[in-house]
């Protein structure tokens, strides 16, 4: 059997990381400032991280939850700390995709609607009702369309406040990124977030803040959503949350009543995953990495913004993206094949940066003289 060829492949086997450097089989080094889409977010292997994970493997790594799981509750209080959503609940389970079609579900239980407001650009997942919620037709099957999507322009105010005033009582909710990601690091302006909030009190609707790559501490903070000044009833996150390990959920206000059934899955809120989402929290804590990441972020954008040939930096914390013109569209090819640098891409011509939040200013400074020498080549 081969494998379904879905993936455009990089010729490069990796057989060992550590921190943001990692190996290739053929002991050539390379250092990692995209983290497999933003998921290694305290670097790779790291000790406290792997302790946690075997010490919990070692006990149990399963079970389902139709018993206690004491590592849940764990999770939550922490997660409640270090983001400051303390009355907030917590449901738990695998991935990005599943995070936001659970908020918007719970959503639509909630408010008895049908529709919601998506922007333009916005990737929230591949499953039925997430993908429908992303702007890309090429990965939308004809079984996942659907009327109950309206696609609005990122950032008007204007075609926002229209859409309420015309729908505003079919609205079950606006799911948004803070900083769109495969859109092309591109971020919500904190009046347009506000108008959000506002008009989702006016009209009964919910507001989900799709944070499953912007969030975690990667903008500098908890959730990207945080630097607007308002709170969304529904945070959905995932990439950062298990450095790596499978683990997904949503932060639910307490407006929001559960239900035995409501939700549920078999492998959500298992021991091992949640015992690689506390390791994480407890170095992000820790180690202060949410003020790391803005503080190497703000560097690194003050560097990129010096570069003549670079059209745009956007971003914030250690969510950049890096517009260059099509003539330079192989710069990211050649930033891994000749300086192994690994970066990511929204198409046509961005380079994103999403490294791990511990990185430091000498690990920013080795990428910024790489971009120098590509860009002068």
């Amino acid at each position: 059997m081969n494998l379904f060829n879905v993936y455009p492949i990089n010729p490069i086997n990796i057989v060992k990381a550590q921190g943001s450097t990692v190996w290739d089989s053929e002991g050539n080094e390379y250092l990692d400032l995209y983290g497999g889409h933003a998921v290694i977010s305290i670097g790779h292997t790291h000790p406290h991280y792997v302790q946690r994970i075997t010490e919990q493997l070692n006990n149990i790594g399963f079970y389902s939850n139709s018993i206690e799981i004491p590592i849940q509750k764990q999770l939550a209080q922490q997660l409640g700390e270090v983001s400051g959503k303390e009355d907030y609940t917590l449901f738990l389970c695998n991935s990005g995709a599943e995070a936001n079609e659970n908020a918007l579900k719970l959503a639509s239980f909630h408010t008895g609607r049908k529709k919601v407001i998506a922007f333009t650009k916005a990737f929230h997942g591949r499953t039925s009702l997430a993908v429908a919620a992303t702007d890309n037709p090429s990965i939308v099957a004809p079984v996942n369309q659907t009327d109950n999507v309206l696609f609005l322009p990122f950032n008007d105010e204007e075609a926002l406040t229209k859409a309420f005033s015309e729908f505003g009582v079919e609205i079950a909710a606006v799911i948004i990124e803070g900083i769109q990601g495969v859109g092309g690091i591109r971020e919500a302006s904190v009046s347009f977030l506000k108008l959000i909030r506002s008009l989702c009190d006016q009209y009964g609707a919910v507001y989900i803040a799709d944070s499953v790559q912007c969030g975690y501490g990667r903008t500098g903070n908890f959730y990207s959503h945080d630097y607007a000044g308002v709170d969304a009833d529904i945070y959905s996150m995932a990439k950062g949350m298990g450095n790596g390990f499978p683990i997904g959920g949503i932060a639910i206000a307490p407006k929001f009543k559960a239900s035995y059934g409501l939700l549920g899955t078999t492998f959500g809120g298992n021991h091992l995953a949640c015992a690689a989402a506390v390791a994480v929290l407890d170095i992000i804590r820790q180690d202060n990495l949410v003020e790391n990441a803005q503080t190497v972020g703000s560097y690194l954008i003050e560097e990129l913004n010096k570069f003549d040939k670079v059209l745009e930096v956007r971003g914030r914390g250690l969510m950049i993206g890096i517009e260059l013109p099509a003539e330079l569209a192989n710069v990211k090819k050649d930033l891994l094949l000749k300086n192994r640098i690994f970066t990511g891409e929204a198409k046509p011509n961005v380079i994103r940066i999403l490294p791990a939040l511990n990185i430091t200013k000498e690990i920013a400074d080795r990428f910024l003289t790489a971009l120098d020498e590509r860009l002068k080549a």
